[in-house]
């Protein structure tokens, strides 16, 4: 059994996906956000990776919200970069919700591109109560 997670405070869905899926095992598989701001759908952030991951972030947490969790669920995340010169940056912004203690596995890759050519994409699960 799954449900689908939906909410206006994150940007909707520009294919055939839903922003998250949970499971009745109680795990939350969010898709991959970029920095779209969902008033608007403009990007956020330019060129700009710090810019663009707190947004990136911040459509993250709305989804989570919807689904009753928060960072502190998130067991798993997949960064998705187009350069790892930006890790640094990126880092720092994700560091500032995912403290170091508990914070969860990682993957971080490089690609060559993202959708609307942004620079940072990320994607996460987390397991709810």
């Amino acid at each position: 059994m799954k449900e689908v997670i939906r909410t206006d405070a994150a940007p909707a869905p520009v294919g055939p996906y839903n922003q998250a899926i949970a499971t009745q095992g109680k795990l939350l598989f969010v898709a991959g956000q970029i920095c779209l701001d969902p008033t608007t759908g403009d990007l956020v952030g330019d060129d700009d990776v710090s810019q663009q991951t707190t947004q990136v972030l911040a459509n993250l947490e709305a989804i989570l919200k919807a689904a009753g969790a928060s960072f502190s669920d998130v067991v798993k995340t997949t960064v998705f970069l187009v350069d790892m010169n930006d890790f640094a940056a990126m880092n720092a912004i994700y560091s500032q919700a995912f403290a170091a203690a508990d914070a969860p596995a990682r993957a971080c890759v490089e690609v060559s591109r993202l959708p609307k050519d942004v620079r940072v994409e990320i994607e996460c699960i987390a397991v709810l109560a």
